[in-house]
């Protein structure tokens, strides 16, 4: 039997059933359920490594038209360069279509069917995605399970073993998702006429921007280093006194999984050893951005829907300016917790929710969306040009220091 005939089920905490095909990994997986309303991108999404631990349903109907290749993974352990490097985060995938196995695109290499296979990820496609995303709307994020191979399960009692699984409420994922080492990051952006991406020297000299690994994405590192050349990443649990003693000039707080509230407990007190350091810009994206407001004493809070989608708009709250971003989390800053002397710099236009931060009179600033994504496409990389102003203001600083 082929894949696509292969029966599969999508099994729902409130005991929802939704029959549809095999179309990735066989086997069964489980995760907190929720959609995506990206039209194009869906590599990018699936190699996110925030989307750990979580099966994404995309509305958009038509997916894998364009194929899939070896350079849109955002993140290395996607790429699977060794035996010991990790698996794609997501859990799972929902799809309405059934992906063909035929694509068009010049940078194509294989069908997302062959690719979902290869790199280990079940999927499940001829579900009625609408219906499951007003579900979803209607009841907020709940736990699902994929079988890959329903010919023969019993599914009343996998309705109870979905129903006893816990959420993302409390779980710790960065960990995971982290480099366990360090690394010296050269890849620069993508140059089309050369379909590469560019590359600096990565030395092992002085970097001027550390980067906490929470599960970060790599277009996020190749901006980083279009700006800074080479730059320097570390494992989440990297003690302050370890990356100060690297001298940077700027600290990023990447992206990741998990509960902000539960990495919290070991992400806290390093963010707030740099914060100590007068002066010292830090720029948190996502995850990063709530770890840097509970660091400040602000409290985070899980989302009923939460935001995932390229075509979020969000208002600068200082130019009055409308930016489309691309979003992926499901908890929020509580703006009602801030202390005064942070202040909101954006807030979503759909429900008014905090989507940046700034500490007053400090180069310390954070964002909920990505600004890497290009969804604009361009119009968010001023904060990237916000953090290197604030960079080489403060390596200048370092310089007269040094000469003093």
């Amino acid at each position: 039997m082929t894949n696509e005939q292969t029966p599969a089920l999508l099994l729902l905490a409130d005991g929802t059933v939704f029959h549809g095909v095999a179309v990735g990994h066989d086997r069964a997986t489980s995760g907190e359920l929720c959609f995506n309303t990206s039209m194009t991108g869906y590599q990018e999404i699936l190699t996110d490594p925030s989307y750990a631990g979580q099966i994404v349903n995309f509305t958009f109907p038509h997916i894998g038209i364009v194929g899939c290749n070896d350079r849109d993974n955002e993140t290395d352990y996607a790429r699977k360069k060794s035996a010991t490097a990790q698996k794609i985060s997501v859990a799972g995938a929902v799809f309405r279509e059934i992906p063909d196995d035929e694509f068009s695109n010049w940078r194509g290499r294989q069908s997302l069917r062959t690719w979902l296979r290869d790199n280990g990820i079940p999927a499940i496609a001829g579900v009625d995605t609408r219906a499951l995303t007003k579900k979803i709307r209607d009841n907020g994020a709940m736990m699902g399970m994929i079988i890959s191979n329903a010919t023969n399960v019993d599914i009343d009692q996998l309705k109870k073993d979905i129903r006893n699984q816990p959420d993302l409420t409390n779980k710790e994922l960065a960990s995971d998702a982290s480099r366990t080492a360090p690394q010296v990051w050269g890849e620069g952006v993508y140059e089309k006429q050369q379909d590469k991406y560019e590359s600096v020297a990565a030395s092992t000299g002085d970097q001027l921007v550390v980067v906490y690994d929470y599960g970060i994405k790599n277009n996020i590192l190749r901006l980083l280093t279009n700006l800074f050349g080479a730059v320097r990443v570390v494992n989440a649990r990297t003690p302050a006194a370890e990356v100060l003693a690297m001298k940077p000039a700027g600290v990023l707080l990447s992206n990741g999984p998990g509960d902000p509230a539960a990495t919290a407990d070991y992400a806290v007190p390093i963010i707030r050893d740099l914060l100590a350091v007068p002066d010292l810009p830090i720029f948190g994206i996502c995850l990063g951005h709530q770890l840097l407001a509970l660091a400040l004493g602000a409290k985070t809070k899980k989302m009923t829907l939460g935001h995932r989608g390229a075509n979020h708009p969000v208002q600068d709250l200082a130019s009055k300016k409308v930016l489309i971003t691309s979003q992926n989390h499901g908890f929020v800053v509580d703006d009602e917790t801030l202390p005064p002397e942070v202040s909101v710099t954006h807030r979503s236009l759909f429900d008014g929710s905090v989507a940046g931060i700034k500490v007053t009179g400090r180069p310390v600033f954070s964002v909920q969306f990505h600004p890497e994504a290009s969804p604009g496409p361009q119009e968010n990389f001023y904060l990237f040009n916000l953090f290197e102003s604030y960079v080489i203001k403060h390596k200048r600083e370092i310089n007269k220091n040094v000469q003093r």
